[in-house]
């Protein structure tokens, strides 16, 4: 059945199964309680004013304005699992992930997943994609969207990101979220921790039921820790009944996706390819829209800048794009 299936269709299907290896490892690495932060750039760890100013701006949900480069062993790891998952299965594809080279780190066999999801491996292909070949595809990792809210404690907002571009557009996307527990949501104390949502533009969505807000309620969100005036304005020209602060792109692209929120907007620099790349397929092929401040898509070839530098404009229905475009253009210039 795998080999029979399209390569897109099956990068899907093994993406899947890597994303959920990935969690477990995320999960892992919250469990033994040391997360090895450090500061991206330095490769140290942070200093212990940093970690301070971090910690006591999430205790008084007033998070730490500050470059947002933290990494941990959980990005490290997650990404070295996706990346060798991938690259034995598909040899020669492109994936581009956000932390630094870590093919040179040694990655233990049981993090080498070789399995698929069976059922994306029973999708028919879209017609646009079933020729599609490793040259034509560009794979995107986020192996912790979400890092200083894994830190903080604010888990639910964590998600691991994969997301699969075919000739430069995002078309295929995995959002795995470790810490969702089926127990919480339905209000008991046991349950499995983590689940999946993915989307094919063309095919449709697996892993969650999409859902749209209730009536003509105006749901924005928007960032918790970086809300510059600029963003600040964006948001209050939709003149919101309500504004949900949360990190990761991810998250904020799931609240679509479930009907807690009818847009999500960024509109300066950023975001990164990575962030937006799987985000971007599981909300079109809801029949949702991404694009940057000016309505134009990104593209996500292999030799793209990385950066978003047009911030982001996602909306639940594809319909509505264009009145949150004009409203913004109102009163807020686009980042570029």
């Amino acid at each position: 059945m795998a080999q029979s299936a399209p390569l897109f269709i099956r990068m899907v299907a093994s993406s899947i199964a890597a994303a959920n290896k990935a969690g477990q490892i995320v999960r892992d690495v919250m469990k033994k309680g040391d997360l090895g932060i450090i500061d991206k750039y330095s490769n140290s760890p942070p200093s212990y004013l940093r970690l301070m100013l971090l910690r006591i701006g999430s205790q008084l949900n007033f998070p730490f304005q500050g470059k947002n480069d933290l990494q941990t062993e959980g990005d490290r790891s997650a990404q070295r699992c996706i990346i060798a998952s991938l690259s034995h299965q598909f040899p020669g594809v492109t994936i581009i992930g956000e932390e630094e080279d870590t093919s040179s780190c040694p990655v233990p066999a049981d993090w080498v997943v070789t399995t698929s999801d069976e059922e994306v491996l029973g999708i028919e292909c879209p017609k646009e994609y079933q020729d599609a070949t490793v040259k034509d595809i560009v794979v995107w990792v986020d192996p912790l969207d979400g890092t200083a809210e894994y830190t903080q404690g604010f888990l639910d907002h964590v998600t691991i990101l994969i997301g699969i571009a075919v000739r430069n557009r995002a078309v295929g996307g995995v959002i795995h979220q470790p810490f969702y527990s089926s127990g919480t949501q339905s209000g008991t104390d046991s349950g499995t921790l983590g689940r999946t949502l993915w989307g094919i533009v063309g095919a449709g969505v697996g892993g969650f039921q999409p859902a749209y807000v209730e009536g003509d309620r105006r749901v924005i969100t928007t960032t918790r820790s970086h809300l510059t005036p600029t963003v600040q304005a964006a948001v209050d020209a939709m003149k919101p009944d309500e504004v949900l602060k949360v990190g990761g792109a991810g998250h904020k692209v799931m609240l679509l996706l479930e009907g807690k929120a009818n847009a999500y907007m960024y509109p300066t620099k950023g975001t990164k390819r990575w962030d937006t790349c799987a985000p971007e397929a599981v909300l079109h092929a809801m029949g949702g829209k991404l694009t940057d401040m000016y309505g134009n898509y990104y593209s996500y070839a292999g030799d793209t800048n990385v950066a978003n530098l047009d911030g982001v404009l996602a909306t639940a229905k594809a319909q509505d794009h264009h009145f949150y475009l004009k409203v913004i253009s109102d009163v807020v210039k686009p980042a570029s």
